[in-house]
């Protein structure tokens, strides 16, 4: 009797969690069954990179996850039950529920259009592969001298409009900033974003929040319009929604409370990871969404996941931020370092030289998720088979 651990998502921290447990634990003790939409992994932090026509390396699950002993569900996750403890999904045999012991959540989050009209309509996003390959066809069929603009003045915002006006020189790239330009960089890392920025021809508005997306503009709460042949929407991600109709205790915006250990405070058996998770960091700031906070939370769950099941010692390793790394097109980059809480510190790296680090942090992160058991010792831990038990007659009488 096996104890089931279901991982549902398979993005940078439900791929990397699942990697890690197979790690930790012995597959005569455990079945873990990673769930996901799509049948090869998804690099998120480079959807600018194929928006605008580049190639991204194919990283299929089926290869990644062989003799590991996760078994890959392809299927869409369309709800979850946390006091059945079942998980509904639809793949390609039709609906089905799959029964769990302990539940890793790792769906994370999608575009938010923040209740702006004209978005959904008018609108293109890159926080998945599907709207970045829509964007990518619409760039194909611009011609020269039409207008861009890029929403969102974050991070996103920033690639999105350097790749697209490195590529696209041809283009009038425009980006619209609710605030000032990289307003909380150092004087450095600001210096530096305006330069290149400058160089690359992109018209900048800033404090210019955009209250309406139409088919040719995007109208500012001054009142002004920018024209737009194409509106490129980085304003923010929202949380998948399942979280938010189950019982579980969430936040308003849906993401689920967690405590140091990535696990749920109202449903135990349940661990949430990466954006779809309310994770409190340093200064008892709520953790921003991005890979650099979920790939750790993801290795916190697993790790605090085995210890319980093997009776070993909980993880109890801060979340802390180091760096905010930017790619400026493919020549440039910015990584500009910052306190545990993250805060700009004067220290950034910038030009070339960060373009080269921020690629290899990339394809550090890439690598990770295609060798989940790289470092494999030659003995996990034991399961105990009291735990095991436990944990399966607690499911079987739900």
């Amino acid at each position: 009797m096996r104890h089931r651990i279901i991982v549902l998502g398979a993005g940078y921290t439900g791929a990397f969690a699942a990697g890690r447990l197979a790690r930790r634990l012995r597959r005569e003790d455990v079945a873990i069954t990673l769930v996901n939409a799509e049948p090869d992994f998804v690099e998120r932090v480079r959807m600018h990179q194929l928006a605008v026509g580049q190639d991204l390396k194919s990283r299929p699950f089926s290869g990644m996850f062989a003799g590991t002993g996760v078994e890959l569900r392809l299927a869409k996750v369309t709800g979850v039950d946390v006091d059945r403890k079942t998980v509904a999904v639809a793949g390609a045999d039709g609906a089905e529920e799959l029964g769990y012991d302990t539940l890793v959540y790792a769906l994370g989050s999608g575009w938010n259009a923040q209740g702006v009209p004209g978005t959904a309509e008018h609108a293109f996003e890159i926080a998945g592969r599907p709207g970045a390959l829509r964007l990518r066809e619409r760039l194909a069929r611009l011609d020269a001298g039409q207008t861009v603009v890029v929403v969102g003045g974050g991070l996103t915002g920033l690639e999105a409009a350097t790749e697209i006006a490195e590529t696209r020189p041809d283009l009038d790239v425009a980006l619209a900033a609710r605030g000032g330009l990289g307003d909380w960089l150092s004087s450095k890392g600001r210096e530096h974003l305006r330069t290149v920025v400058g160089r690359l021809g992109i018209t900048v508005y800033e404090h210019a929040a955009v209250t309406g997306v139409e088919a040719d503009r995007v109208t500012i709460a001054d009142g002004g319009a920018i024209p737009a042949a194409v509106t490129v929407w980085t304003a923010g991600f929202a949380v998948h929604p399942i979280a938010k109709a189950t019982a579980l205790e969430v936040t308003g915006t849906g993401q689920i409370v967690v405590d140091g250990t990535m696990r749920s405070v109202s449903h135990p058996d349940v661990y949430a990871v990466g954006d779809a998770a309310m994770v409190m960091g340093p200064g008892d700031k709520p953790l921003r969404m991005s890979c650099a906070s979920g790939v750790p939370t993801a290795w916190q769950a697993a790790d605090a996941i085995a210890a319980r099941l093997t009776g070993g010692k909980l993880p109890n390793v801060p979340i802390r931020y180091f760096n905010q790394c930017v790619s400026l097109g493919r020549k440039e980059g910015l990584i500009q370092y910052v306190t545990a809480d993250d805060r700009a510190v004067r220290a950034a790296l910038t030009g070339r030289l960060a373009a080269v680090y921020k690629e290899l942090v990339c394809k550090g992160a890439a690598w990770g998720v295609a060798n989940p058991t790289f470092g494999l010792p030659t003995r996990r831990r034991r399961v105990t088979r009291e735990r095991v038990a436990a944990g399966s007659a607690v499911a079987a009488s739900a």
